[in-house]
């Protein structure tokens, strides 16, 4: 899965590149540092998703996750006319859960894990209202 999503032209690709499936990083930095990436982009004609959103561990509850969830929200919203978002997490993950949970987001089921069907991992799906 490293390999597939984390390589360097994918990246570069991902970094230069937006389009209505895709909006682009929003990339927290301090100090020529980044301390927090996210994505999105669009999975139907109103729904939004958060693709990946990370965070420097020793950086958490610092409010940087939520500055960047806002702005993959605001850009859904003002850009791509979203009204509903998703986003998949982890089971297990216990950082990831209540974060999306505190930020309104509900369960709406479990799936195996995207680029893992043959693995036993399995990601939960949430929903919100944007």
């Amino acid at each position: 899965m490293i390999k597939e999503f984390y390589n360097k032209e994918r990246i570069l690709d991902e970094v230069t590149n937006t389009n209505r499936h895709w909006g682009g990083y929003f990339v927290a930095v301090e100090n020529d540092e980044v301390i927090g990436a996210g994505g999105g982009g669009m999975i139907g004609e109103t729904e939004g998703e958060i693709f990946v959103l990370y965070l420097n561990p020793q950086r958490r509850n610092e409010g940087i996750g939520t500055l960047l969830l806002n702005a993959i929200t605001k850009q859904q919203k003002q850009e791509f006319n979203a009204t509903m978002q998703w986003v998949s997490v982890q089971k297990g993950n216990l950082k990831g859960i209540p974060f999306y949970e505190a930020k309104g987001f509900v369960y709406e089921h479990e799936q195996k894990t995207y680029g893992n069907e043959n693995e036993d991992y399995i990601s939960l799906r949430y929903s919100r209202q944007i």
